[in-house]
């Protein structure tokens, strides 16, 4: 490919391309962005000369970026991220957050528990604003946020990397979650006992041993897991009508148990707390949409 001149590109060309990655379908990115598809085929035609590369390649499921797309991915949006920045500040409260959308890399915990008040502040602060919930966790959130695959991310930590920012969200700790038809009347609580002789249901990233297992080593003992999620979403599914019981995030076993009839215990096992944290790319803290959205998970975690 010869040198170009970017005087000679059409830089509208660089949205069609972000719509194609984050769409993956050629109709989608067309609706995304106002246009007919033959305009957005057009352009893919356009963009593919300009790189030389096919950039998107036909799916089963769509469209699918070459490694080529992926490395440009953030290259270019970054660099519309930085036009949008310079149009808010022309008008920082209203008109340019229409269309925008802000992804926020969260387990789906925080998700049950926040998200609907997240939504709602978010329209307060910034309307036209969408938010985009994406699955993340510790082990891979500070690789996905360099990698923008998110924009910003709430976990309990992960946050190590130079570029990235965090804030101190608050302070998180555990509680059961069981059916309550597995309770004698009147029971509240469950000694640590009979909480060991429960089977026991594990919402884990990967794997049967849990912080849970960990605190029950050190006073010798051990429990039982005879099934592992991923998604607490499945807990009311894999509870109901058992005896197994699930340690979680108390915030998570409130908001499950309010919608799915599950009782709350405590947890009759002491378990350290952990640090509820969001965090950011730091190029990005100026960009008004990312502090509006900032400033939302703030209000929705006080």
């Amino acid at each position: 490919m010869s040198l170009m001149n970017i005087a000679n590109v059409d830089l509208n060309l660089l949205k069609t391309f972000e719509a194609l990655h984050d769409e993956s379908s050629a109709s989608r990115a067309a609706l995304r962005l106002g246009v007919t598809q033959s305009a957005i085929s057009a352009a893919l035609r356009r963009l593919r000369n300009l790189y030389g590369d096919q950039l998107f390649v036909r799916t089963g499921r769509g469209l699918a970026p070459t490694l080529r797309a992926n490395q440009l991915k953030p290259v270019i949006s970054e660099a519309l991220d930085k036009c949008r920045q310079s149009l808010a500040m022309v008008d920082p409260h209203v008109s340019h957050y229409q269309g925008r959308s802000v992804i926020v890399g969260l387990s789906d915990d925080f998700e049950i528990a926040h998200g609907r008040r997240l939504i709602e502040e978010v329209a307060q602060r910034a309307p036209g604003l969408r938010l985009i919930f994406r699955q993340t966790h510790s082990q891979i959130v500070g690789q996905a946020l360099m990698e923008r695959n998110l924009d910003l991310a709430i976990t309990a930590g992960g946050f190590a990397q130079r570029l990235l920012s965090r804030q101190v969200l608050g302070e998180g700790d555990y509680a059961c979650l069981v059916d309550p038809a597995s309770l004698t009347e009147g029971q509240h609580t469950l000694s640590l006992e009979a909480f060991v002789a429960r089977e026991h249901v594990l919402v884990s990233s990967g794997g049967f041993i849990g912080i849970t297992d960990e605190g029950l080593a050190g006073l010798g003992l051990s429990r039982r897991v005879c099934a592992s999620t991923t998604h607490f979403a499945a807990l009311p599914f894999l509870l109901k009508g058992s005896q197994a019981v699930a340690t979680i995030p108390a915030h998570a076993a409130r908001a499950i148990a309010s919608l799915s009839g599950l009782e709350v215990l405590p947890c009759p096992l002491a378990l350290p707390h952990y640090p509820i944290e969001l965090g950011w790319r730091t190029p990005t803290q100026m960009d008004p949409a990312m502090v509006k959205v900032r400033e939302a998970i703030v209000a929705t975690f006080t």
